[in-house]
This record gives structure tokens, sequence and C-alpha cells, in this order.
């Protein structure tokens, strides 16, 4: 319940806000840049969701929080983070586990220090420190690597490839 209250107080300040126009060179604010999250800072809200759109308006992530909290202007800590990637096309890609991460808003590299998960429908990997950069839809994970392949038909390509 106190999601609800903390998203309606949230969606309210955004109404409230003067309609501006934007100048020429002045870039589209998305949900993960500094100022595109209503959270002060020191604010916890449970249940987070946010959305990750490219440049043409496409879905390419979401990221669902057990609880997020807003470090600074520039960083969010997220717990019981699941991150999921989208193809160009709209379908589910990738799944990323996160007990405790950090993103900078800034850069949108989301880093974790803690075991995180990585899985697609034809493996599954773990790795002790995880850094994402969302923006370039590149990873990687260090430190006590595992990794599961469970279908390897989708690693291998097609004949005459």
């Amino acid at each position: 319940m106190a999601f609800f209250v903390v998203g309606i107080v949230g969606l309210t300040a955004v109404a409230a806000r003067p309609k501006t126009t934007p100048s020429p060179g002045a870039k589209k604010q998305d949900a993960l840049s500094p100022g595109g999250i209503p959270l002060p800072i020191g604010h916890e809200v449970k249940g987070l969701v946010l959305p990750d759109y490219n440049l043409k308006g496409q879905l390419q992530a979401r990221f669902a929080a057990d609880l997020a909290k807003r470090i600074d202007a520039d960083r969010m800590r997220f717990t019981g983070l699941t991150m999921n990637t989208y193809t160009l096309k709209g379908a589910p890609d990738l799944t990323i586990e996160m007990p405790v991460s950090t993103l900078d808003l800034n850069s949108r590299v989301i880093t974790s220090e803690a075991r995180t998960t990585v899985s697609r429908a034809d493996f599954r990997i773990a790795g002790d420190v995880m850094r994402f950069d969302t923006v370039a839809q590149h990873g990687t994970l260090t430190g006590n690597v595992k990794m599961v392949i469970s279908d390897q038909s989708q690693l291998m390509g097609k004949s005459g490839e």
C-alpha cells in the first residue's frame, strides 16, 4: 500500500509541473535519467518498477526492485532487483537477478558486488561481481563465474553460417 501512495504522490508531482517547450537541442528525459525518477534523496520505495526505452522509444529493459533508495542525485540502490532485457523486436532476452546493486543515473551503468545471475532460455551464468551498461546492453561477470548451458542448439549457428 505504501508504494501505491508514493506512486500517486509522484504522479501528482509530475502532473503539477508546468509544461514547457524543450529547446531544439534538448534531449528527452527518460525514467533512468537523474531527473526522471521522482524519488527524493534518502527515501526508499518498495516494489519500484522502471521501464527503460531506447532512443527509438522501444522497451529495452525493465527494472523491478523489491526496495529502491535514492542514494544521491546521481545514484540509486536496489535490493532484490530483477532486470529483464528485450530484443529490438520486443521479445524477452535476458533476466538478470541482483540481490543488491547500484545504478549510476548518468552513465546508466548498474553494478553489483553480490552474487548475480544472468539467464536466458538456453543458459544460466552467475558471478560474484556484475557490471552492466544499460545503454550498450553489455555486461561483465567476474569472480567465481559458473555457466550452465541447457540448449546448445541455440548457441551454434546454422550449417553454412
